[in-house]
């Protein structure tokens, strides 16, 4: 099964490995399917780039509506994955979606820190392909700029970033378990940068996605343990202070010789023209 995580920012990241591999976004208006596995708690204020992508209407307002994670990546720009922008997800088409909103500077979902940003316009990328995963960003435009010290900046094609061996870090606010215990507060787990025949090898193609280079990005530990998860979807891969990945895909959480699939970000600001 896909574990098509919407890696939705909404708890912790998990200390146990999860299951089936699921789409990284949650099927309908109930709570998003991600969670950074093997992680520790951090501070927002210390990443100020990491943020919530909320709707009260259609996933609550426990957790402030968030249901998917995203990176700030110029004033008015904030990239998340595309299937968090789908219908599977929202339960509902996006134009029917009314209360869209970024969430920037909240570390406890809970409280009423930082600010909500409303969403007045959203691109997803023209060539997502919702079978093999391939290109899953969207973009979303802020009807009010954040601040600059929010913005992290982009890994552009053949960045020493993107090599082999390199630490990374996932963001969000997903399960901690996978049975639906979301965590207080936003989480990080220490990751690798993994060679692509890795991903190849464990992804050759099936229901669950198909990996492919040129769109995609592999990161996670030989021995698993440490990976995004449900309510991480459209989060943040960041390696060497910039933004490389969103949590896109993947199967079960945490499992070795199955890491964590993201969205190459050099690949998703070309495809949707998109500058720091």
């Amino acid at each position: 099964m896909r574990r098509h995580i919407v890696r939705a920012w909404t708890g912790a990241l998990s200390l146990a490995a999860g299951a089936a591999v699921l789409p990284l976004a949650a099927p309908g208006p109930a709570a998003a399917d991600s969670v950074v596995i093997g992680g520790s708690a951090v501070q927002v204020s210390d990443h100020p780039w990491v943020v919530a992508v909320a709707s009260r209407d259609r996933f609550g307002g426990t957790r402030s509506g968030q249901f998917c994670g995203g990176a700030v990546v110029n004033r008015t720009t904030v990239l998340t994955a595309a299937h968090c922008v789908s219908a599977d997800v929202l339960g509902a088409p996006l134009n029917e979606v009314r209360d869209l909103k970024v969430i920037a500077g909240r570390n406890d979902l809970r409280t009423s820190e930082g600010s909500e940003v409303t969403v007045s316009s959203v691109k997803t990328n023209p060539e997502y392909n919702s079978s093999t995963n391939s290109g899953d960003v969207a973009a979303l435009t802020l009807a009010t700029p954040l601040p600059e010290s929010y913005v992290i900046p982009m890994a552009g094609q053949g960045d020493a970033a993107y090599r082999a061996g390199t630490p990374a870090a996932v963001y969000g606010w997903g399960d901690t378990t996978g049975g639906g215990q979301y965590a207080r507060s936003l989480h990080a787990a220490q990751v690798h940068v993994l060679a692509d025949t890795v991903c190849e090898e464990a992804y050759p193609g099936s229901s669950d996605g198909k990996y492919v280079a040129a769109t995609m990005l592999c990161a996670g530990e030989p021995m698993g343990g440490k990976d995004a998860c449900q309510g991480d979807s459209g989060g943040p891969l960041v390696a060497q202070g910039r933004l490389i990945g969103l949590v896109s895909w993947g199967s079960g959480c945490g499992r070795p010789g199955n890491p964590g699939v993201y969205t190459r970000i050099s690949d998703a600001a070309k495809v949707l023209r998109i500058h720091g």
